[in-house]
């Protein structure tokens, strides 16, 4: 079969990690008889710097041809002034935004090999297995107004943290329909003693749960969900939030992994119900990205960890492609080298030898044979 695929690697360790997850999907088509074919554009501060803009104008309508995206992460300190009109991170808004991606998902999985890479006890990361649903597209991220200005006061300014009932009720019913698919439980997280958009979410949250009898539903207010994720993450099976709050309590649970670099993430729109038919092919567009940023600190050193990016690489072909096989060797070939001890420094600990970008990727790229 043929599909194609938007890359977009963009600043920092993307290109780096995005290379690597490339390898991956190459071998991928060789051993099952796929074509991807490949279409790069360049976003972020390196598009700022080529073009005064961190989304050029042709990158979405290409994203919105391919049958998914790739994306590497984008910004870094040459472009980080908080006074500045074009940002890197206006591109992946951006492209949220103007592909309608409102869900994003992150798997929680601790592998058994890597228990004493975490900085958490064994007994408290044993047996996790978690996703996390961030709302993407609302939120104080989104709202409006939203400026900075200057009184006789000082320095002032305001963001605007706004929902309506359409943008709460699309990523709380792909949080239940991921449930069903799971351990039937879901953890709906919300700040409603304190914010009525919180309010709102729970009431739509209650309504919902009257649909889903089958689902374990529980009401979580954030502090006590980011105190829960340390003290006990296995209790959790899939957890639904707003923008906000699922940016902080995603890179939280990655510690949960060992690191940052081991993590995978797919953004979704479009009818995500249709996580149900896990079995078929089904034609959803979506980005996939690892959450670690651009890690500038060591950028062009082979030393990031290629996994996040390999990882997203499964969920591409799992939630846009419909190829499920393909994912569980991806899947697998991962588990296959983390066995065989392959480790990067983020990951490795005192004795272990540690292996570059580049070479972890190869033998990982390796293990699908």
């Amino acid at each position: 079969m043929k599909f194609t695929i938007a890359v977009l690697p963009g600043d920092g360790v993307g290109p780096e990690v995005t290379e690597e997850g490339l390898k991956v999907l190459k071998k991928i088509g060789n051993k099952y008889g796929h074509d991807f074919e490949l279409k790069k554009g360049i976003v972020g501060g390196a598009a700022i710097d080529a073009h005064g803009v961190a989304l050029p104008d042709k990158i979405v309508p290409m994203c919105k041809s391919a049958h998914a995206v790739l994306f590497g992460a984008v910004g870094g300190p040459k472009w980080d002034n908080p006074k500045a009109k074009v940002r890197p991170e206006q591109a992946i808004l951006g492209l949220r935004k103007g592909l309608g991606l409102f869900a994003n998902l992150r798997p929680v999985q601790v592998y058994p090999m890597l228990a004493d890479s975490t900085s958490l006890k064994a007994s408290v990361i044993k047996d996790v297995d978690m996703v996390i649903i961030r709302e993407l597209t609302g939120g104080l991220y989104f709202g409006q107004p939203q400026k900075r200005w200057e009184s006789a006061r000082g320095r002032q300014a305001v963001d605007t943290m706004r929902y309506s009932e359409k943008e709460i009720e699309r990523v709380l019913r792909t949080g239940f329909d991921l449930a069903r698919m799971r351990r039937k439980k879901l953890a709906s997280v919300d700040k409603a003693n304190v914010l009525e958009s919180s309010r709102l979410w729970r009431e739509i949250a209650t309504e919902l749960a009257s649909e889903y009898t089958d689902v374990q539903v529980e009401h979580i207010l954030v502090d006590t969900a980011a105190m829960r994720l340390v003290r006990d993450p296995a209790a959790f099976d899939v957890m639904v939030t707003e923008n906000m709050f699922g940016d902080i309590l995603t890179d939280e649970a990655s510690v949960l992994g060992g690191s940052m670099g081991m993590m995978a993430s797919a953004s979704l729109g479009g009818n995500t119900s249709a996580l149900r038919s896990s079995r078929r092919r089904v034609r959803r567009l979506g980005m996939y990205e690892p959450i670690h940023g651009t890690a500038p600190d060591i950028a062009g050193q082979d030393k990031a960890n290629p996994i996040g990016m390999i990882r997203s690489v499964a969920m591409m072909l799992r939630y846009s492609l419909g190829l499920m096989k393909e994912a569980d060797a991806v899947e697998a070939a991962v588990s296959k080298a983390l066995e065989a001890g392959c480790r990067t420094g983020d990951i490795a600990v005192k004795g272990e030898r540690i292996l570059g970008t580049r070479e972890m990727g190869e033998r990982i790229t390796a293990s699908l044979s």
